[in-house]
C-alpha cells in the first residue's frame, strides 16, 4: 500500500485519532480540488491516498474516526452546493410557514449535521459508539445562556446517538458540560484555548459522570474531548502587544513553542489526573522550513494518544509537502527551549494560558481569544440566517408572481 504521511502520523499511537474538520458533505469536492491541482505524475497514489481519509463505499474503513463542524464550516456546506441547498431550504419555506428567518436557518443548520450524521454512522456502529461521532456546535452568539445552550444541545443530540455537541469553554459552558455529561451526552469544548479552560470542563465533565453514575444512567456511549485551538491561542495581538511592553522579541518558533507547550502540558495533567477527557488539537498552522525541509510543528511536536482535527487548510500542506515528514510520541517530551520557557514567563497572556490556576472561571469570557472566535463563529451563524433569509424573500415573490402567471 501506498502509505500516505496520514497514516503514518496514526501509527505513533494506537489510540490517535484524526478527524475530519469540515462537514463531510464537502469531503468529496475537496478531493477533487486535490486532485485538480496535483502534478500528473503524483494524481494515481494520491487519489487512492486521499479516498482512504474517508471511504464512501464502506465508511467504517476510513482513516479518519470523527468529524467537527463549526458555524463557518455549516454555512460553507450550504454555500457549496446552493443548487441542492436552495431547493430544500425553498421547501422547508413552503412547509413550514411563518417562521422567523432564525428558526428555518436552525432547522438549516440540524440538517447540515443530520446528513453529516448519516456518514459517519457506519464508523460510530462498528465500533460500537467509540468512534464516528460528528460534533454540532452550539450557537455561539449564546455563550452565556447556560438553560437555552442546555435545551439547544439536547435538541441537536436527539438528531442521531453519533452526535456529539460542542460547548464553549465560557464560565457559563462549564457548568452546561456538567449539566450535559450527566445525561450521558457527548461532548467537544470548544473556543477554548488556556491551561484553567482545559482544567475546568474536563473537572466539570468528571463531575457530571460521577452524577450520571450515581443516577445510574448509561454511559456506554458517552465520551468527551476538549479541543485547544493551537493557532488561536498564538496568533491574538495581545500577545505581541504584552511581549513588546516587557521589550520581549517574539519569533514565529517562540509563539508555535508557545501552542506546544501548553498543549503538552494539558495532555500530562488531565493524563496524571485521571480524568477522562481527551485532548483534542486544531487551529494547527504549517511550517517552519529548517534546513530546506518542510516540517509541521504543530502536528509532530504533540503526535501521541490524542485527536487531531484537520480541515483541508491542515491536510493540504500535509499532503503536498510533508511526504517526507515522519513522526514519533513526541508529546512526552520536555524540550521546549530554555528561552522560549523564559520570555513566557515574563508575559501574562502567557502565563493565563500556561497555568492551571492563570485564570479564574468567570475570566474566560473576557479572554482575548475567547471574544475573538466567538464573534467570528457569531457572524457565520448570522450568515447562514441571512442565507435563508435571502430564499425566504425567493419564496415570497414566486408565490406573489404565482397568480400573474396562471
Amino acid at each position: 500500500m501506498n502509505e500516505s504521511v496520514l497514516e503514518r502520523l496514526t501509527n505513533v499511537h494506537p489510540d490517535m485519532e484524526v478527524w475530519w474538520d469540515s462537514s463531510p458533505l464537502v469531503f468529496e469536492a475537496w478531493v477533487q480540488k486535490m486532485l485538480e491541482t496535483a502534478p500528473r505524475p503524483r494524481k494515481a497514489s494520491l487519489e487512492e491516498q486521499l479516498n482512504r481519509i474517508y471511504v464512501a463505499a464502506d465508511p467504517a474503513k476510513s482513516l479518519i474516526r470523527g468529524c467537527t463542524t463549526n458555524p463557518p464550516l455549516s454555512l460553507a456546506a450550504v454555500r457549496s452546493d446552493p443548487r441542492f441547498w436552495n431547493g430544500w431550504i425553498d421547501n422547508l419555506i413552503e412547509s413550514n410557514s411563518g417562521l422567523t428567518n432564525h428558526e428555518y436557518s436552525w432547522l438549516t443548520y440540524k440538517e447540515v449535521i443530520r446528513r453529516g450524521s448519516q456518514m459517519m454512522m457506519p464508523i460510530w456502529e462498528a465500533s460500537e459508539g467509540r468512534h464516528g461521532y460528528i460534533s454540532g456546535q452550539l450557537d455561539p452568539r449564546l455563550i452565556t445562556e447556560t438553560d437555552r445552550m442546555v435545551r439547544d444541545a439536547r435538541e441537536i443530540r436527539a438528531i442521531a446517538p453519533n452526535v456529539m455537541i460542542k460547548v464553549p469553554a465560557s464560565t457559563q459552558g462549564v457548568e452546561v458540560v456538567k449539566a450535559l455529561t450527566a445525561l450521558a451526552i457527548p461532548t467537544n469544548v470548544t473556543t477554548c484555548f488556556t491551561l484553567p479552560q482545559i482544567w475546568a470542563v474536563a473537572n466539570a465533565a468528571a463531575e457530571g459522570a460521577k452524577i450520571a453514575a450515581s443516577n445510574k444512567v448509561d454511559m456506554s456511549k458517552w465520551r468527551a474531548v476538549i479541543t485547544m485551538m493551537i493557532g488561536r491561542l498564538t496568533e491574538m495581538p495581545a500577545l505581541d502587544e504584552q511581549a513588546a511592553r516587557r521589550g520581549i522579541s517574539l519569533s514565529w518558533a517562540d509563539k508555535h513553542w508557545f501552542g506546544i507547550y501548553v498543549f503538552r502540558k494539558a495532555f500530562r495533567l488531565l493524563k496524571d489526573a485521571g480524568l477522562p477527557s481527551k485532548m483534542l488539537a486544531c487551529s494547527m498552522r504549517p511550517g517552519p522550513y529548517v534546513g530546506g525541509k518542510f516540517h509541521f510543528w504543530d502536528v509532530e511536536k504533540i503526535a501521541g494518544d490524542i485527536v487531531y482535527t484537520m480541515p483541508p487548510v491542515v491536510l493540504g500542506p500535509l499532503f503536498n509537502r510533508g511526504g517526507d515528514l515522519t513522526f514519533t510520541e513526541e508529546i512526552v517530551h520536555e524540550d521546549v527551549p530554555r528561552d522560549v520557557l523564559g520570555k513566557m514567563e515574563n508575559i501574562p497572556y502567557c502565563i493565563q494560558a500556561s497555568d492551571p490556576n492563570g485564570m479564574e472561571v468567570d475570566q474566560f469570557n473576557s479572554h482575548p481569544a475567547t471574544i475573538a472566535t466567538a464573534e467570528m463563529f457569531s457572524r457565520a451563524s448570522t450568515g447562514l440566517e441571512e442565507y435563508v433569509g435571502q430564499r425566504v424573500a425567493v419564496v415570497k415573490d414566486v408565490s406573489m408572481l404565482a397568480p400573474t402567471a396562471r
